[in-house]
C-alpha cells in the first residue's frame, strides 16, 4: 500500500491555523468555546462538536499521548501538539463550510517531534467511555503512539482508514470513528511560517 507523503492541517478560513484550545488561558478559552458553540448553532456548515467535557477530554488525551511519545524517545517542545491528518480526508474537510489546509511532507520532519495515532487520538487513547461515548473494540494500534519510521509498517498491516465524505455529520461523535490517521507535531518550528 502506498502511504501518503503529506500530512494536512485542516482548519476554517474563519479562524487561524494551529489555534489549539489548550494554549488558551481560562478566560479566553471560555469565550472561544462559547463562540464555537454559538457558531455551530447559527451556521450549520460548522459541524465540529465542542461539548461541556471537551477540554477535559482533550487535556487527558494530550497528556497521555505526550507521555507515551516521551517513553518512545520523542522530545516534545510543546505541551499540546499541532494536529494533522495523514493524507487527504474528505470527511474532515467537510467539518467546515470554508475549509483550508496546510500541507507538510512528514518524512522531512524531525523524528523527535512527530508522532502518529491510529486513528484519531481521542479514539486511540481510549478515554471515550469516561465521557459517555461508545468505546470501540480494543485494537492493537490503540493506546499507542507511532514514530515516523514506523508509520509505513502500521499502514502496511492495518491499511488506511476510509475518510470518505459519504457519512452524515450529525452525531458523528457517537459512532464508529476510524476515519484517518492523526499526526501530531510537538514543536512550533515546522509550522512557524503559519503562526
Amino acid at each position: 500500500m502506498i502511504i501518503p507523503s503529506k500530512i494536512l492541517h485542516y482548519y476554517s478560513r474563519s479562524d487561524y491555523p494551529f489555534s489549539n484550545l489548550c494554549d488558551l488561558e481560562p478566560d479566553a478559552l471560555a469565550s472561544v468555546l462559547d463562540m464555537l458553540n454559538r457558531r455551530k448553532v447559527e451556521q450549520p456548515g460548522f459541524k465540529r462538536v465542542f461539548g461541556s467535557a471537551y477540554m477535559e477530554f482533550r487535556r487527558r488525551t494530550e497528556a497521555k499521548m505526550r507521555k507515551l511519545f516521551v517513553q518512545r524517545g520523542g522530545k516534545p517542545e510543546r505541551m499540546s501538539p499541532h494536529y494533522f491528518i495523514l493524507g487527504d480526508c474528505p470527511w474532515f474537510a467537510g467539518l467546515y463550510p470554508d475549509t483550508a489546509t496546510i500541507e507538510l511532507d512528514w518524512q522531512s520532519l524531525p523524528r523527535e517531534v512527530v508522532s502518529f495515532t491510529y486513528p484519531d487520538s481521542f479514539i486511540a487513547m481510549r478515554f471515550v467511555p469516561d465521557y459517555g461515548l461508545p468505546e470501540e473494540p480494543l485494537q492493537p494500534y490503540h493506546d499507542k503512539v507511532f514514530l515516523t519510521d514506523e508509520i509505513e509498517d502500521v499502514v502496511a498491516i492495518y491499511g488506511l482508514p476510509d475518510g470518505g465524505a459519504g457519512e452524515a455529520y450529525e452525531g458523528y461523535q457517537t459512532r464508529k470513528f476510524e476515519k484517518y490517521i492523526e499526526a501530531q507535531i510537538w514543536s512550533d518550528t515546522p509550522v512557524a511560517a503559519y503562526l
